[in-house]
This record gives structure tokens, sequence and C-alpha cells, in this order.
């Protein structure tokens, strides 16, 4: 200590030139260099009630989030929702804003939260619908194209599911397809049109609830199916029960489209046979 000592002995005159030169704007180590003071303790007393000059101090990467922190708090905010602004802890959050009163909570009107979950539901509900349609998408891009054999035996599945069947009761071997899904009813024409039916061979029908748009839905069938009025039978009406409610309602709903096939015992009995014979294979896929 005392060579030390005996190295700076004129500590104050050494001191009052390290002030100024740290009222210059030098740093610790350009102060250390050009005193050629190299021991840190004594470098400590003759800068010691000096603070360091701005440009030396480190930036603190939080002081920003600090600051809105407490901007926020003041303004009524709660620790979720600066969470949630800021993306940072509750602990920091708690730790910065400690000091300032904490905010009146406002009672919510009902509409108030009736509204704030109603948009947290609708992301959810967006989030999903995003799902499902991605999912739809995939699975259309898995069937590719189909070929004669596929389509047959789809059309063969889809008439025994949808179309009119023969009891033993009541004969009716006569091929009579009804459905309101236009996905459905063009899968089932491409079989007709598979199978070698001609299309003057067909006719049709729209079958509709009497309060809805009736000519509309009978001209969207018909520029559907590529067909003129006269390949049309009478629209057949559902009454309306004032006892029931309606959700087949709106611009959308169109009926059902009733397809017949004229002269088509033969082609009913082949049908029959068709789904019988896949009754058997897929019976003898069983394991």
């Amino acid at each position: 200590m005392a060579n030390t000592c005996g190295k700076y002995a004129d500590f104050e005159g050494l001191r009052e030139r390290a002030i100024a030169l740290r009222r210059a704007g030098l740093s610790r180590r350009q102060i250390r260099d050009r005193l050629h003071v190299d021991n840190n303790d004594i470098l400590n007393r003759l800068l010691e009630g000096e603070p360091p000059p701005e440009w030396t101090k480190r930036p603190n990467a939080k002081d920003d989030l600090r600051d809105r922190a407490r901007e926020l708090r003041l303004q009524g905010w709660t620790y979720d929702q600066i969470q949630v602004e800021l993306g940072c802890s509750k602990s920091s959050i708690s730790l910065w804003v400690r000091d300032l009163p904490t905010p009146e909570r406002k009672k919510r009107t009902t509409e108030e939260a009736s509204a704030i979950a109603r948009r947290g539901w609708e992301a959810k509900l967006q989030i999903r619908e995003e799902e499902r349609t991605h999912t739809k998408q995939v699975a259309a891009e898995d069937i590719g194209k189909l070929t004669d054999r596929e389509l047959f035996l789809v059309g063969v599945g889809l008439y025994w599911a949808e179309g009119s069947k023969d009891k033993s009761y009541a004969r009716r071997e006569r091929v009579t397809f009804v459905n309101s899904d236009p996905g459905m009813i063009r899968v089932f024409l491409a079989w007709l049109d598979l199978l070698g039916v001609a299309r003057e061979h067909l006719r049709y029908c729209v079958m509709i609830h009497e309060l809805a748009d009736i000519p509309g839905a009978e001209g969207y069938w018909a520029q559907f199916v590529g067909a003129d009025s006269s390949a049309f039978n009478k629209t057949t009406l559902k009454k309306h029960n004032p006892k029931t409610t309606r959700k087949n309602t709106g611009e959308t709903y169109r009926g059902c489209l009733v397809i017949k096939v004229l002269k088509s015992a033969d082609l009913y009995r082949r049908i029959e046979g068709w789904w019988s014979g896949m009754v058997v294979a897929a019976e003898q896929r069983t394991p």
C-alpha cells in the first residue's frame, strides 16, 4: 500500500486533473490511460462524487418498456392488458409500476362485456374456419382424377342412397333421383352420361316450399342442368305449416331437383344388381 501511495504522492493534484478530465467528457478508461493510473481503487477515489458523462451510460433495453408500462398503468390498464400490449412478464410490470396508485376498476356494462366476449369468440371462430377450409382443400386434392370405374361405383352408391327404390308392395322400377345439393346433382348427371343415358331422355321437376322464390329456383335449376322449360314438369309445392319454424330460407334455398329417366325399368334393375354385387364384394373384403 505504501508503494501505491508513494506512486500517487500528489493525490490532490492528481484528483484535480482526473475531475477536470471527467468533466471534459472522458471515460474511466481514457482517464486511466491519460494519468497512467492502473489501480482501480485509486481511480475510484480520484473520481469519487463525479457522475459519468451521458455518452458512457449503457442504454437499458427495458427503459422504453418501463416508461410505456407506467404510462398505460396511469391510464387505468390492468397487468393483463399491459402484458398483452407490451409482451413482457407480469413480474417486470409489477416492479415498474408498484409505486403508482392502483387504478379504479370500471364495472363493464352488459353490452361491453358481451362485445368483449364476442370479439374473443369471433377470433376463435375465424381460426376454426381457416382450419376447416384448409382440411377440405387438402382432402379435395387427394381425389385427383376419377377413372370411369370409380365414377361408375360412386354413381351406383349415390343412387342407392338418394334414388327411389322398388318395393314388393309398390313396384317402382324407374330411375328417379331427388336432391338439393348441386354437387350431388352434378355427379349423378355425370354418371348417367357415363352409362350412355341421353339428356333428352331426362325429365326434371322442382320441389320447393310455397313461400320460397319459386321462379328464381326454377330458373336456377334449368340453367344448372342446361335444359329448357319443355324438359321440366310442373313444380311441386310444399304447403306452409305455421306451427313449424323454417330453416330452409334465404337466397341459397332453391328446393330440391327431381331427375327422372324415361323408360328406365331395365336400368333400374341393373342398378339394383350392381348394388347387390358391391355389397357381396364388400363382405368378401371383411377380415
